[in-house]
């Protein structure tokens, strides 16, 4: 088992969430240790929700799972790299199939693509 650092960002370190197909990134978020063996353990990509201030499996209410396919952690052991399988299409709250939907192009904004589910009709 990796032995990560969860020493510098108080208990937390960052999970970048990739596309194990596409290679798109589709979310960035944060694990505390438990999420980090839950993770591992169950293979649902699992976080530290600084919101709610507790584990969130991704997907628990939408059903839009992470299955984690490979897991990579950087030089410094204090980030991860999760490839998974996004289930249901989309990994963004919003809909959109990732959260990096907002480019900037000239100091605008545009929207990339269209979301894939209705947020007001999943989160009720």
């Amino acid at each position: 088992m990796a032995d990560l650092n969860f020493d510098k960002m108080n208990g937390l370190i960052p999970a970048i969430v990739q596309d194990y197909k596409t290679n798109n990134i589709l979310m960035l978020a944060f694990m505390n240790e438990e999420a980090w063996l839950h993770t591992v353990s169950t293979k649902k990509a699992t976080f530290y929700s600084r919101t709610r201030k507790g584990l969130w499996v991704k997907g628990e209410t939408s059903g839009h799972i992470q299955v984690v396919k490979e897991i990579f952690i950087d030089c410094d052991n204090d980030t991860v790299l999760l490839k998974v399988e996004q289930i249901g299409g989309a990994a963004c709250h919003t809909g959109y199939a990732g959260c990096f939907y907002k480019k900037i192009e000239d100091g605008q904004i545009t929207i990339m693509g269209e979301p894939v589910f209705n947020p007001k009709e999943v989160y009720k």
